[in-house]
């Protein structure tokens, strides 16, 4: 029943309705929750402002690639070239690891694999340059006028977007099927030379039961703080949850589950009203 007829039918009983509480405090500098199937924002916090997005950036990588038809079982190497000079981040790639371009795009976005990201760039028809145009294309074809992508991993703090923007790339990369069971992807195993090398998902909250999680990815450098991306059923609603710039290396999941009390949230709570009698 909707809320106001809620409302009117308790008040011809004699009952009133609490309120529910407002919005949860949140440690993300910049949030936006939007329900999927209308477009509402049930939460936003500066969700305009234009900031580094990090490993997000790797939804528009495997949506490039995708949208590219490329061949996913085509062999790849990880190279000299795919290591991180610029953040010297790790890798469990090690130069020389062959890999199939589905196993390239499941490590990227399932563990966030920076080597991964970067050898699909590297092998893709036309080389890196073609492959970060067809990024910032993608970017106009879905309307974005701020954001834009300078490397497929994320490494760079020029790869940017609002919350608003990131929230419009969840809506589109959950379109595709592949997006979605590689990011929710728990663990996965590939042939290393030396042996099998396994990998886990960056989100420690698909691990829980209390998610319904569609698509899943995190993100972190220095100048874009700890963020998380989803799409996700909560309270009986889909949702794309965007949270970006938040301090510590738990607070985005705890924000997370901090959002996901809050819209599924106790039953109204009702309350009779106390009846007054007439002095005689």
């Amino acid at each position: 029943m909707h809320f106001s007829r809620l409302v009117a039918a308790l008040a011809l009983t004699g009952l009133t309705l609490v309120q529910a509480a407002p919005g949860p405090r949140l440690r993300a500098a910049s949030v936006i929750v939007q329900d999927q199937r209308t477009g509402e924002a049930l939460l936003a916090k500066r969700a305009d402002d234009v900031v580094p997005v990090a490993s997000l950036t790797k939804l528009v990588t495997a949506m490039v690639l995708l949208d590219a038809k490329v061949d996913l079982q085509a062999p790849l190497t990880i190279l000299e070239e795919d290591k991180d000079t610029l953040r010297h981040s790790r890798s469990r790639l090690p130069v020389g690891t062959p890999l199939t371009r589905q196993e390239a795009l499941t490590l990227a976005l399932m563990a966030s694999e920076n080597r991964a990201a970067h050898a699909l760039g590297r092998t893709f028809p036309g080389g890196m340059g073609v492959f970060v145009a067809a990024m910032n294309a993608k970017a106009r074809a879905l309307g974005l006028g701020s954001a834009r992508f300078i490397d497929p991993a994320g490494l760079s703090s020029g790869n940017v977007a609002s919350a608003k923007e990131m929230a419009r790339i969840v809506d589109a990369a959950a379109h595709y099927p592949v997006i979605r069971a590689c990011s929710t992807r728990e663990q996965a195993e590939v042939a290393g030379r030396r042996g099998p090398i396994r990998f886990h998902n960056t989100n420690a909250l698909l691990q829980s039961s209390r998610w319904r999680i569609g698509l899943s990815k995190t993100g972190f450098i220095e100048e874009s703080g700890q963020c998380l991306v989803m799409q996700a059923q909560v309270g009986h609603r889909p949702l794309l949850i965007v949270l970006l710039d938040a301090n510590g290396p738990h607070s985005r999941f705890d924000d997370a589950d901090r959002i996901r009390r809050w819209v599924e949230g106790p039953e109204p709570v009702v309350k009779r009203r106390v009846r007054r009698h007439r002095r005689a």
